[in-house]
This record gives structure tokens, C-alpha cells and sequence, in this order.
């Protein structure tokens, strides 16, 4: 059993520990209200570049097609490219990434095709090595930004595209999680190389001419929507990471009340033993004279 000194301590390490966790809480929250807000106005420009991607690629097909948008001819080689948090303290955001990183990659490999990964963030990395040793290729360190935004979104834009064009990958998925709330994360994959040809354009009774061709203004506009793509999946991470890491942090000083209390009941019991001890020595010792 636990000495007085003992349970004292532990009380005072784990009351510590609560002020920590109540200090990260109401700063995920402070950082949740911008991120949230970044994510939330993003969508609606990433769907309107999409209509307009729409309406241009509706009437480009066939060899007059930009090479982001044809494909290669091929579904043999599949990148994965997974957006992870640069820092812990999150929950399951992360496991939950890589968890359907993982069943992609394990459903792709089981239809006979190659995948490699491309990382973004630190902390899917480990757990990924772990299981695919010989199918991590890139890393895109996001650690030295304090917030990641679109010139690292360019960055890694631009380098899929490079190792596209290259030959190095015929499709490429994008991991990353929606932000709902902050108690929901939904992991989300999506088709991001060759850019998926949009279902449905916006039907319009304007004729529209284009001036450039609608394959010189998709060529630029492509890439662009590539970059859109990962932007708003970092701008997800940060609201998702904010949301979580708030909800954990919660969680955690709601432990730390109810430990506390368990333990300050365990010292007060302890402490009434001993001194009872103490009054049936006195007592018996007095009798004895």
C-alpha cells in the first residue's frame, strides 16, 4: 500500500498535469475558431474551380486532352500521398489516417497494383514504415512553417506533377480528413493525378468561346486545380488537428479530475488508518500504566 508521502506526491503530479492539459485545451480552442474558418472558405472556391474545370473539360477529349486530365493509359502504379499532423496530442486523427491509408493500400495491392507513399507531416510516418518498409518514397516536412499553407501546397503540387510527368506513378490518392466538427474528422480519399474528369458541367444557353483554346487554358488551369486540391486538404489538417487535440486535451482533464479524486479519497482513508493506529497506541499504552 501507497505511503502518505507517496499518495501526496502523486496527487500534486497529476494536479500539474491537469493545469497542462486545461492550458493546450484552451489553446486548440483559440486556434480551432481561424482554422475552422480557413477550411470552411476555401470549399466553395476548390467547387467553382471544379464547375469551370467542368465546363472546359466537357468539350476537350481524345488526344487534344492535357495529360493531367487523359491519364496515362496505365493503373498499374498508385501513389497515396497521406496528410498527417506535424505534432501529437490529437486523439485518433492520425490513426485514423493511416488506418485508411492502409486498407487503400492493401485493397489496391490485393487488385494487383503498386503503391508507393508520399508523406506529408511527421506523425503518419512511423506507423506506415512499420507495415509498407519498402513502399515509403517521399517526405514533405511541413515542421518548419508554422502554419502550412499555399506555398506548400505549390510545393508539393508541383512535385507530383514533376514525378507524373516523369512516368514515376499513373495515379496518385489524396489522404487527408474533412473537418466537421470537433468530434468528427472523416478520413477522406480522393483522385487528385490525373485530375478526375468532373461528372456534370453547369448547363448554360450562353455559347462561350474561349480565347486561348480550352486545351491551352486547361493546361494552366490543371495544375492549378492540383494545388487547390492539397491546400484545402492542409487547411483540413489544421482545422482537424485544432478540433481533436481539443477534444483530447478535454478528455484528458476530465481524467485528471476524476484520478485526483480517487486519489485524494485513498489518502483521506490512509490517512484516517494511521491515525487511528496512533489513538488505539495511546489508549492501549495508558491502560497498560
Amino acid at each position: 500500500m501507497a505511503s502518505l508521502k507517496e499518495l501526496k506526491d502523486r496527487i500534486g503530479s497529476v494536479k500539474s498535469t491537469q493545469k497542462i492539459t486545461k492550458a493546450k485545451q484552451m489553446v486548440a480552442a483559440a486556434k480551432l475558431r481561424k482554422a475552422q474558418a480557413a477550411a470552411e472558405e476555401a470549399r466553395p472556391y476548390a467547387e467553382r474551380l471544379a464547375s469551370v474545370m467542368a465546363a472546359l473539360a466537357s468539350k476537350v477529349s481524345g488526344d487534344d486532352a492535357p495529360k493531367l486530365l487523359a491519364g496515362t493509359g496505365s493503373d498499374k502504379r498508385h501513389l497515396l500521398v497521406v496528410v498527417n499532423t506535424d505534432k501529437g496530442l490529437c486523439g485518433g486523427l492520425n490513426s485514423n489516417l493511416v488506418r485508411a491509408a492502409a486498407a487503400k493500400a492493401q485493397e489496391l495491392q490485393a487488385a494487383g497494383k503498386d503503391v508507393e507513399f508520399y508523406l506529408v507531416g511527421k506523425k503518419g510516418r512511423a506507423p506506415l514504415k512499420r507495415n509498407f518498409p519498402s513502399q515509403i518514397g517521399t517526405h514533405f516536412d511541413t515542421s518548419t512553417v508554422r502554419y502550412p499553407g499555399f506555398e506548400e501546397a505549390a510545393k508539393i503540387a508541383d512535385e507530383l506533377v514533376e514525378m507524373y510527368e516523369s512516368g514515376k506513378f499513373d495515379i496518385a490518392h489524396l489522404v487527408y480528413p474533412t473537418f466537421q466538427s470537433a468530434l468528427v474528422q472523416n478520413p477522406t480519399i480522393d483522385q487528385i493525378v490525373p485530375v478526375p474528369a468532373p461528372e456534370t458541367a453547369e448547363e448554360s444557353d450562353a455559347v462561350v468561346e474561349y480565347e486561348p483554346g480550352e486545351e491551352e487554358i486547361l493546361e494552366e488551369l490543371l495544375p492549378r486545380y492540383v494545388k487547390t486540391q492539397l491546400f484545402g486538404a492542409l487547411l483540413e489538417i489544421a482545422a482537424s488537428e485544432q478540433g481533436a487535440s481539443m477534444t483530447a486535451m478535454d478528455n484528458a482533464t476530465r481524467n485528471a479530475g476524476d484520478l485526483i479524486n480517487k486519489l485524494t479519497i485513498q489518502y483521506n482513508r490512509s490517512r484516517q488508518a494511521a491515525i487511528t493506529t496512533e489513538l488505539i497506541e495511546i489508549i492501549a499504552g495508558a491502560e497498560a500504566l
